[in-house]
């Protein structure tokens, strides 16, 4: 198994078109991107024990650094997935459907305050484009234009989305990951709050160097001469 990507990472899987949801008989590119290295990676996918096979090995084929799946069928849906030789991954759940609605949503995390669009996909155009939108089973709203966006998208819009129609029926489900913003940076002292804290400071600063001059003094000599005898009084 692969596992769930919690934060960006250096190694991204590239899939176009870049949606999740694909009707049967049509085609997807799959890409390895490194940011570490410039020989990218190798597309794998997982199989049914466990185990996981890359990109011409039995599947797709490579063309130069992608891997094309053509005529996709059912048996297509799956994991897919690319590794970073530091051993980041990035992976991709692709579902192949044999029906006649489908839904385009992102098939990878999307950032925390970022514009969603969900589009209801048809094979045939229904004479009513509407459509319902679902999110972990409850209804989300409905919309006239096949499609539903979500301007900022947060963290608690993450779940399990899918759309109907009232024709053609539903979409299978699809896991929309949202990647939480990074904390902000801790703020940088401003200059009104550093001359601030000089003038509170000084005050003190000059108001000992006195009492030490006045000590010295009564001693009978300077704050140079007597430099000696001062540090004795302090102690």
């Amino acid at each position: 198994m692969i596992p769930s990507e919690a934060a960006q990472t250096a190694v991204s899987l590239r899939v176009s078109p870049s949606r999740s949801q694909f009707f049967k008989l049509e085609t997807v590119s799959l890409s390895c991107e490194d940011q570490g290295s410039s020989a990218g990676g190798r597309v794998r996918r997982n199989t049914t024990d466990g185990g996981s096979l890359a990109c011409g090995a039995g599947w797709g084929s490579l063309v130069g650094s992608s891997c094309k799946l053509k005529d996709l069928y059912t048996g297509d849906s799956g994991v897919y997935w690319c590794e970073s030789e530091s051993g980041e991954h990035s992976h991709a759940n692709i579902t192949v459907r044999d029906g006649a609605v489908i839904l385009e949503s992102p098939v990878l995390p999307v950032n925390q305050g970022q514009a969603v669009t969900l589009r209801c996909r048809y094979q045939t155009p229904p004479s009513d484009l509407t459509a319902a939108f679902y999110k972990d089973g409850s209804l989300v709203r409905t919309e006239a234009a096949e499609e539903m966006t979500i301007p900022a998208v947060s963290t608690s819009d993450a779940g399990l989305y899918r759309c109907n129609n009232s024709e053609l029926g539903g979409s299978p489900e699809s896991w929309l990951a949202v990647r939480a913003s990074p904390p902000p940076p801790a703020p940088l002292l401003s200059l009104p709050r550093l001359l601030c804290s000089i003038l509170v400071t000084c005050p003190y600063l000059v108001v000992t160097v006195l009492l030490l001059e006045m000590c010295c003094r009564s001693r009978g000599g300077t704050f140079g001469e007597e430099k000696r005898n001062c540090d004795d009084v302090i102690e």
